[in-house]
């Protein structure tokens, strides 16, 4: 059972952080939204915000490579595709209220270790990504680009459909990185 309430808290914080930000997820929140009680925060992060948001981090940071692992072996594009639908899908399910935890993370850290470990998030993400576009016919030389623009992109993208509240740009953005991975497979 505690290992359920620490695991719902951590999962409640990186919702909070990808629909608040760093900065208003605050901890009653992080508690209403777990239901745990107030005394469990400090009992599960002794560390407190800044270890509950690395393990919100860290859990974020995995949904991503677990949506990636079930693209191995796919096409180039097809890797790309599925990239896209996983954040398609966050501002669908949220309405356009959530974004990325990391990069709610990385852009209001104040803590050296906070940015560090946000940083190796998305750069496990690009490394992924680079790996599945070799593996899916992608020269090797062209997937390390390819795959940061891909994440930096998606990012923008998601941004722009928040502040608009339409997939529209999110899906003009997509359409153009989907061309650029064509682009680069028929180049190999």
């Amino acid at each position: 059972m505690a290992g359920d309430v620490k695991q719902i808290m951590i999962e409640r914080t990186a919702v909070l952080l990808a629909k608040k930000g760093l900065q208003r997820a605050s901890f009653s929140e992080i508690l209403e939204a777990s239901g745990a009680p107030r005394g469990s925060l400090y009992h599960h992060f002794p560390g407190g915000k800044d270890e509950l948001v690395l393990a919100a981090l860290e859990y974020a940071g995995d949904q991503a490579l677990t949506v990636l692992a079930r693209l191995a072996g796919k096409p180039a594009r097809e890797v790309a595709e599925g990239f896209l639908a996983l954040w398609r899908s966050v501002l669908a399910r949220s309405d356009f209220g959530a974004g990325c935890a990391i990069v709610a993370v990385t852009v209001a850290a104040e803590s050296p270790e906070l940015r560090a470990r946000a940083a190796a998030i998305l750069r496990a993400w690009r490394e992924r990504l680079g790996e599945l576009f070799v593996k899916g016919g992608m020269p090797r030389e062209k997937a390390p680009a390819i795959a940061a623009n891909l994440v930096a992109a998606c990012e923008g993208g998601v941004i722009l459909a928040r502040a608009e509240r339409s997939f529209e740009p999110f899906d003009l953005v997509a359409a153009e990185l989907l061309a650029m991975v064509e682009a680069a497979v028929k180049e190999g």
